[in-house]
Order: C-alpha cells, then sequence, then structure tokens
C-alpha cells in the first residue's frame, strides 16, 4: 500500500478513539529456521490449495444468506481459518466435513451476532478488513486483534470510508489492531472512489452495502482483483459493474437476499506462482500445476515471466463458478530483464517477491516502480526482499516505489543467509525458491508463516523435485 492521503489520515484520527483495548496475539513458538537447497528438475503433476481471496469471500457469503453453502476446495491455512472461527463468532454454522467439504449454514444478511469476545484475526488483513466491511452496516459491535505483524497494518484506508457509512471505531495508533467498531443500523448508502487501488478496500465497501438501504456505489480509477463482485453476483446480490470514461464503477443495491451456493474453489494464483516461477529457473524442468485460477486482475505473473521468456501454456482453458481456470505447463526457460509496467501491478500484487527472485536470475536489468503498496503487506516487502536477495548474493537497488535488479544471466545465486522472514509467508516461500537455484542454498530464519497460506508448500516442493 501506499501512503494515506491527507484526508484519509484526518478522516481516520476523527474516527479513531482512545479506547484500551485486547493486545494483539504473539507468535510463543520458537522460530523454525531452514535451509532451502538446490534439487534436481521439478517435474510431474501438483495442485495448490484453494485461492485465498475467493476462500475469505465463500465463507462470508456464505454466512450471510439463509441456508445453507457447501464449498469444495477451500484453501485450510491459518488465514481462511481465522475468517471461519470468526464468522462462527457472529453466528453462522461453519463446519469441515470429512471429504474435505466445507457446511456453512448462514443467518442472512443483517442477521450476524455480536462475538462475545475479541475476534482474533492472526495474520489475516484481508479478512480483517473485510470483516470490518460486513460489521459496518450490523448494529453490533466487534474488537479485531491479530498477531504482531497484523497489528503493525494500517487499517485507516478501510475505517475512512466505512466511518462515511456510520460505523464508529476505536483503535490503536495509525489505525491499527486492536481495534473495536460499531457498526451502524441502517448505515448510510456513499459513492466512493477510490484514492488507491485496493480490492480490500472496495470489497470491505461492497459488503457494508448489502445491510444498507439504497445504492452504495464504488468507483475504481485502477482496476483490482474481482472475485467480490463475481461472487456477490453469484449469489444473487442486485450489482451493477460499468465502465465510464476509463473507470469502473460497481454499484451494489442493499437489502437483496443472498442465495446459497455450491462453490469450488479453483487453485490459488498466488500459490501457484512459486512452482511457476521455481519450474521457469530450474533447468530441466517440465511440471504441470492443475486447476489454477486464472482470473485476468490476478494473471499479472504469468504475463510478466511471458514478457521475459518463461515459457508457460495454459491447457483446458475452463469456467468454474464464474472464474476462469486452466491446467499450467511450465518448462525451464532463460529470462530477460524488462522494465515492469506498473498499470500491472494490482493484477499481481502479491508475486512481486516471488518475480524478484525470477529478475535475480534473468539476463540483464529488471526496473520495478509505483509499488508503495508493498511497503505496508505483512513486511515492508520491498525492503524485506531487497535485504533477501542481497544476502542470497543478488544485486540489487532499492528505490522508494520499487527495485532495480540486475541478473546472473541464468548462474547460480552463490546461497547464504538466514535472511529475515519478518514472519512474512511471501517472503519465506520467494527465498525458497531462490534457495533452489542457488550454490550453496538460501537459509530462511522462519518457516512458520507459511503455513497461513500455504501448508503444504514444502511437501509439494519435495514432490515436483522428486
Amino acid at each position: 500500500m501506499g501512503a494515506q492521503s491527507p484526508s484519509i489520515k484526518s478522516a481516520a484520527r476523527l474516527a479513531i478513539g482512545l479506547c484500551r483495548c485486547q493486545k494483539p496475539r504473539r507468535v510463543t513458538s520458537p522460530p523454525v529456521p531452514r535451509r532451502f537447497l538446490p534439487q534436481g528438475p521439478l517435474t510431474g503433476r501438483i495442485r495448490v490449495p484453494g485461492d485465498k481471496s475467493i476462500s475469505h469471500r465463500a465463507l462470508m457469503l456464505g454466512a450471510l444468506t439463509v441456508g445453507e453453502t457447501r464449498v469444495t476446495g477451500l484453501l485450510e491455512g491459518e488465514d481462511v481459518l481465522a475468517t471461519a472461527a470468526a464468522m462462527r463468532a457472529m453466528g453462522a454454522s461453519v463446519e469441515r466435513e470429512s471429504d474435505g467439504t466445507w457446511s456453512i449454514h448462514g443467518v442472512g444478511v443483517g442477521g450476524l451476532l455480536q462475538p462475545r469476545q475479541a475476534v482474533d484475526m492472526g495474520n489475516s488483513g484481508t479478512s480483517t478488513r473485510l470483516l470490518m466491511g460486513v460489521v459496518a452496516s450490523h448494529g453490533i459491535t466487534a474488537t479485531f486483534t491479530g498477531d504482531a505483524s497484523l497489528s503493525q497494518r494500517p487499517m485507516g484506508r478501510v475505517i475512512e470510508p466505512l466511518s462515511r457509512m456510520g460505523a464508529c471505531f476505536e483503535a490503536g495508533p495509525g489505525g491499527t489492531l486492536p481495534l473495536t467498531m460499531r457498526g451502524c443500523l441502517p448505515a448510510v448508502p456513499i459513492e466512493y472512489r477510490l484514492p488507491v487501488a485496493s480490492a480490500q478496500v472496495k470489497s470491505a465497501v461492497l459488503l457494508a452495502g448489502l445491510n444498507t438501504p439504497g445504492v452504495t456505489t464504488v468507483i475504481e480509477p485502477v482496476p483490482t482483483r474481482d472475485h467480490s463482485e463475481r461472487m456477490l453476483r453469484g449469489f444473487g446480490a442486485d450489482i451493477e459493474v460499468k465502465e465510464t470514461g476509463g473507470e469502473r464503477v460497481i454499484r451494489v443495491r442493499g437489502g437483496a437476499d443472498l442465495a446459497p451456493q455450491t462453490i469450488d474453489v479453483p487453485g490459488d494464483p498466488s500459490s501457484a506462482a512459486f512452482f511457476v516461477t521455481a519450474a521457469t529457473l530450474v533447468e530441466g524442468s517440465d511440471l504441470k500445476i492443475e486447476n489454477v485460477g486464472l482470473n485476468p486482475t490476478r494473471a499479472g505473473l504469468v504475463t510478466m515471466l511471458r514478457q521475459m521468456g518463461a515459457d508457460i501454456e495454459a491447457l483446458d482453458a475452463r469456467e468454474v463458478g464464474g472464474e476462469p481456470v486452466a491446467d499450467l505447463r511450465v518448462r525451464h526457460a532463460p529470462l530477460t530483464g524488462i522494465e515492469v509496467d506498473p498499470s500491472l501491478a494490482p493484477s499481481m500484487i502479491d508475486e512481486f517477491p516471488v518475480l524478484f527472485v525470477a529478475a535475480a536470475l534473468a539476463q540483464g536489468t529488471t526496473r520495478t516502480s509505483g509499488l508503495e503498496e508493498l511497503r505496508v503487506k505483512e513486511s515492508d516487502r520491498l525492503a524485506a526482499m531487497a535485504a533477501a536477495l542481497t544476502a542470497a548474493g543478488a544485486r540489487v537497488e532499492e528505490s522508494e516505489d520499487g527495485l532495480v535488479i540486475a541478473g546472473t544471466g541464468g548462474e547460480p545465486l552463490p546461497g547464504g543467509g538466514p535472511v529475515a522472514t519478518h514472519l512474512d509467508h511471501r517472503i519465506a516461500m520467494s527465498m525458497a525458491v531462490a534457495g533452489l537455484v542457488s550454490t550453496d542454498g538460501v537459509e530462511i530464519d522462519d518457516t512458520r508463516p507459511i503455513a497461513t497460506s500455504f501448508p503444504d508448500f514444502m511437501a509439494l516442493l519435495e514432490q515436483a523435485g522428486q
């Protein structure tokens, strides 16, 4: 995320009180370091976990229906499980069946109950911001807490529009967790132009609009991932998306009853990104990654790697639950450095850490800019990846809004470490990929964060390497 505009900062300050809330949860188990070593080609077939963005939204919207929503392929990482626990705390029945199918019996739009205690969101910024939107138009009070990393992430950009709708907030300095909010019933419909490209802010306002009388409008100068719009339409919300003057205008009419759905979650393209990149970089690789979601608002990494020379073939393209899906066949190919178009950033914002690894092995220099958003993710991903790649022997220059990386021309990185993950799962997995294409391996200081989004990452890496 980029720096907040003065209007957002001032509105957030007005909306935030001085409450004394529960302290955030701290990780108490010791770090689990690991050195990732070079291995043979990545071959065979793998299937990555379900898409995290879709999994979060399936649980939330299922909880806002009356009846049973059934979900297969749900990502069962810690972030999504935090969302499931939050919906239970607000009255929905959310259960996993023995075959891996999830059953959600919802309470209907407007039917959420006030949680009896603080809701621990762990490390999940997405579910925290989206749930703030859900609560904003319900007449309940909820306190959100999180781990040390999440408790440093700013919520002001969500607080600002939700405050306009009538919600009230008490939060830490700068709008951080722990945060207590009181929803407004009835909330006030607004027209909100996003000051920065953020699917989370857009989704929070649209979710608040579900239980708000009248029409709530979000204007996107730069398109962001559209899972919320697709899924809201699938659940029966009265939603309209138009292109006007080069901008996307999304309108949702409150008061509609959502209908239960059966959802098959496609594979997460952000999880697939690590294997797409690894197979591109490791000589001799020929890997098929099955059932990958290829929503055009999420497929920026594939586009970017192809521009650099990657051999990525989409097989059996199809549509599942309104989302485009395909199997990806990835073969090793030499890469060439490029200047990354900043307009592609929203479609691959979570994939830049692993793209930086690919750039470190390319021929020539890769330049990125317009990536201020990366400074306020789970960690400052620009600073963290610059330091991590430098520790592994790459040549990196950090600027205010991007990195400039001089590639090795395909030669392995020297390796080294330990590199600091800063409790960030994407830093950990990206540097694991770097270890595969190094001489001496790359040691990361802690593998625990990987479980937040990709619990089977290391097992799949081993499987593909065999």
